[in-house]
């Protein structure tokens, strides 16, 4: 079994440069399926989901060539939906991003199939907003058996006025994929306002579609009858950043951040700066440094422009190492604190109450073999082995693969002594009751 082996205790140095924003592609690569031509995207990040998903657009019909490691060209002129193969479910089955096919498939051709979404199991992932926009839509939606159909009951989409009753990043791009070639204009209102949901109304925009108003609560988009190819460079990605920043505030150190947009940042950079962590904005990098003690501080995860969900558990890995008692609260997620027994593990002081996590910093954490739950609390486990004294072994690498690329290197430049090792499984551990028998 393949696993990270970090041996912690060393500052970071040196520079880290920022790849393409994994939550973006996940939602322009199914929105290639609406266009009619060659899509070529930039900025790409190698990552297994964006890897997964070019793979299930081949199984339609697409053509997809590899320019170089972070370029595409994606051709969906030839994309069906008829008589697809069991083996492509098989690889939507291990993605979030799977539902965003229906809003793809129902722009192109009026009718839709595929699977529930899978990805990081931190809650259930309701798609009650999705059914409700892409019905008003005028689609009919039925889920059965583990799958999401719908068609078109003229044949075609219509705008339609769309209100949320909450805020929902998934919604809100399935929604805007599909009303890019409806008939009509559509107005959504209490949308997410995510940078990567400006990144995907600029992609339809530059594949001819006419979306206004992304980075706001309320989306217009006005159909046209169908999109061009053309070339898209994707923004960097907000939560690697964020994940590098707190790495440095866990281990100290001092690194530049490369190919960022530091706007995006500021929900996190607020509260490193709280936590006594040296923040410094330049035009397309911020530099980090940490020498002192680490602060406590009070995070409430909230929908863009609050701090995201899927920093909590990197910015709890770090307070497990701050100064005091500081109080995390969840407001996205039900169940996102599965990787609190693994920090435990390591000798981290963390209680949880339902969406509400106490943590009292302690002097330092132990290395320990532990495993990564989900992406984002993958993340955590490495930045905790970053900063703790001994070897940690982290398991379950696969999920933080779906959403790093090249992880390991990256911190090697940095100066992190970790390294993927393959390692044969432990034995069973004999039971008390052999024993004693």
């Amino acid at each position: 079994m393949e696993k990270y082996l970090i041996n912690g205790g060393k500052p970071l140095q040196g520079e880290v440069e920022i790849s393409g924003a994994k939550n973006a592609a996940v939602a322009i690569i199914p929105a290639a399926i609406m266009v009619k031509g060659v899509c070529r995207l930039e900025n790409l990040p190698q990552i297994s989901d964006t890897d997964t998903l070019l793979r299930v657009l081949t199984y339609m019909g697409a053509v997809v060539r590899t320019i170089n490691r972070s370029t595409v060209e994606i051709d969906c002129t030839n994309v069906q939906i008829d008589r697809l193969p069991a083996d492509m479910w098989a690889l939507t089955r291990r993605i979030r991003a799977s539902y965003y096919l229906i809003g793809a498939m129902l722009g192109r051709f009026g009718a839709a199939r595929s699977t529930m979404p899978g990805g990081c199991n931190f809650g259930v992932r309701p798609i009650d907003q999705h059914i409700k926009g892409l019905t008003a839509l005028g689609a009919d939606v039925n889920v059965s058996g583990g799958f999401i159909r719908a068609a078109a009951k003229s044949g075609r989409l219509h705008g339609a006025r769309i209100y949320l009753d909450k805020v929902s990043v998934g919604a809100t791009v399935n929604i805007m994929i599909a009303a890019a070639t409806a008939e009509g204009r559509t107005v959504i209102e209490n949308v997410a306002r995510e940078p990567h949901i400006v990144d995907l109304a600029n992609f339809l925009n530059s594949m001819g579609a006419d979306v206004r108003g992304a980075g706001t609560d309320v989306i217009k988009i006005r159909g046209v009858k169908e999109l061009h190819g053309g070339t898209y460079a994707l923004i960097p990605d907000q939560i690697e950043a964020g994940t590098y920043m707190a790495a440095v505030a866990a281990a100290g150190g001092e690194i530049r951040v490369s190919n960022v947009i530091p706007k995006h940042l500021d929900c996190i950079s607020s509260k490193l700066r709280e936590m006594n962590v040296q923040i410094e904005d330049g035009d397309d990098y911020v530099i980090v440094k940490r020498e002192g003690p680490l602060r406590h501080t009070n995070i409430k995860t909230m929908p863009y422009p609050g701090f995201p969900t899927d920093m909590q558990p990197q910015i709890s890995a770090v307070l497990c190492c701050a100064d005091g008692v500081s109080i995390v609260t969840e407001g996205v997620w039900d169940n996102r604190y599965k990787y609190v027994d693994e920090l435990r593990k390591m000798g981290a002081q963390v209680q949880v109450q339902d969406r509400v996590a106490l943590i009292q910093g302690v002097p330092h954490l132990t290395g320990a073999t532990v495993k990564a739950c989900d992406l984002r609390a993958g993340a955590a486990i490495v930045i905790a082995g970053l900063a703790a004294e001994g070897a940690t072994y982290v398991e379950d690498i696969r999920f933080i693969e779906r959403g790093y690329q090249n992880i390991v290197g990256k911190l090697q430049a940095l100066g992190a002594d970790i390294q993927c090792v393959d390692v044969p499984d432990e034995p069973e551990e004999l039971r008390d009751d052999w024993i004693a028998g």
